[in-house]
């Protein structure tokens, strides 16, 4: 089997958030499943600027399915892990960072070129697996072209939208599809319409999110069409995986090492001892400072949190919510650290004792199960992957998205911090828990394989 994932980011390579992770991981253990001569796995992303990492040079030239205002377009190789990497250079990417304001039309050359691409190389795969919304192009020409496809939705909030009339002219696609009932949304064309519409199976990060998304709440205008989806027996939630390596408390350079418990004691004094927090327990949180995240909540919820916790906070985004932060970071029992910084993530992750996720919607989030595997307690709101992954016997879960809802599971997770064997039980439990890619994986795998015989 030949299985080639798109997605606008890979972790070492390229990231800013969860779905780099995946691309970074899921590939690799694929890999290492399969097993037979002919089986091969690639991952397929832009060749940024500010690219991780020096690809070999395989091929430049113009593309004529760009259009002859086009530039060279260059693609670059590398191999890691039994993975093979192609990289793809346009000069709309040659610039500092991953996203950008115009990105609706550098993805639509990026999904354009895909697949001319993969035929100069000789690499067309026998399934090809898109990743949000910058992957709808190529998931729709590869599907025109008689390859199965897979499209998994991770954030269905971004959707990649511009000016019908503009972007219809970037697709390379027949007039047909520019209907209601192909990319037209509201007037616009929606890159993220185009996967679900065009991929033979849609996928989500989690269960619950894949349930969730059907309904207004959630659906983000989709609804209707997920719907649908799932009526036909084409949408479905596979939980994402933990990257065990990167993420192991016995084995992490940026921690003390976890032999046993102890470990965590240890992790805890360092964490302790770099912000100067008091011998309160810690509650944390390391995410994207965003309306999604709660972290509004959160902040709203610290006048009553503080009593009973010293709270450390990692991340950046939103200039209101990092200003909130800063002035709270006067406080004695507060700690914030702004922007992205995973020696310290991991730090924290191991350090903390309970790990605060209140987000108001959650497709799968992977710092619950980063968090538990270091032994770190997780308080989340009962949403998406949360519910998925989040034993009651665990964790402690909520289920209004509110600072009164939040404050009070933080609480009785207090409460219950205080009664050490209980607490020591739960923590136990949440290191044993199994977040591997293996089991994940095999289920995509066993996916291709049933698209392969339909």
């Amino acid at each position: 089997m030949r299985v080639m994932h798109v997605g606008s980011e890979v972790f070492p390579f390229s990231r800013s958030g969860g779905l780099g992770d995946v691309l970074g991981a899921l590939p690799a253990v694929q890999a290492r499943l399969l097993t037979g001569p002919e089986d091969q796995v690639t991952v397929v992303s832009p060749w940024y600027a500010s690219l991780s990492g020096t690809p070999q040079e395989l091929w430049r030239g113009r593309l004529p399915e760009l259009g002859a205002d086009a530039g060279d377009v260059t693609v670059g190789e590398l191999r890691v892990d039994g993975v093979r990497y192609l990289f793809i250079g346009l000069r709309e990417f040659h610039r500092p960072g991953l996203y950008h304001t115009d990105d609706v039309w550098r993805y639509s050359l990026f999904g354009r070129a895909v697949l001319p691409v993969l035929r100069l190389l000789d690499a067309v795969p026998d399934v090809l697996h898109g990743h949000d919304w910058q992957a709808g192009l190529a998931v729709a020409h590869a599907h025109l072209a008689g390859i199965q496809t897979t499209f998994s939705i991770h954030n269905l909030a971004y959707q990649g939208k511009w000016n019908l009339a503009e972007a219809s002219r970037w697709t390379g696609l027949p007039g047909w599809a520019f209907g209601p009932d192909g990319l037209e949304f509201h007037g616009d064309i929606n890159f993220m319409k185009a996967g679900l519409i065009f991929a033979d199976h849609v996928t989500t990060v989690s269960p619950t999110y894949a349930l969730e998304i059907t309904t207004p709440q959630y659906g983000e205008g989709l609804e209707g069409l997920l719907i649908r989806l799932n009526h036909e027996g084409r949408l479905s939630g596979i939980i994402n995986g933990l990257d065990q390596e990167r993420w192991d408390p016995r084995n992490d350079p940026d921690v003390p090492a976890y032999s046993d418990l102890e470990g965590k004691e240890a992790a805890r004094a360092v964490l302790r001892a770099e912000f100067g927090l008091d011998d309160a327990p810690i509650l944390a949180t390391v995410s994207r400072l965003a309306d999604q995240k709660g972290i509004d909540l959160l902040i709203e919820a610290l006048g009553d949190l503080v009593p009973h916790w010293n709270v450390v906070v990692l991340g950046g985004g939103d200039p209101l919510l990092t200003a909130a932060l800063t002035g709270w970071s006067q406080h004695p029992r507060v700690a914030f650290a702004q922007g992205l910084n995973e020696p310290l993530a991991h730090r924290i992750y191991a350090g903390a004792d309970a790990f605060a996720m209140p987000s108001r919607f959650e497709p799968c989030g992977l710092s619950q199960m980063i968090s538990m595997r270091y032994g770190t307690l997780p308080v989340v709101r009962e949403t998406g992957g949360l519910v998925d992954t989040v034993p009651h016997e665990v964790g402690f879960r909520f289920p209004g998205a509110t600072p009164e809802a939040l404050a009070a599971a933080c609480l009785e997770a207090r409460q219950t911090f205080d009664d050490h064997p209980e607490w020591s039980s739960r923590v136990e439990r949440a290191m044993s828990l199994d977040f591997s890619w293996d089991g994940p994986a095999a289920q995509y795998l066993a996916l291709y394989r049933r698209l392969g015989e339909g």
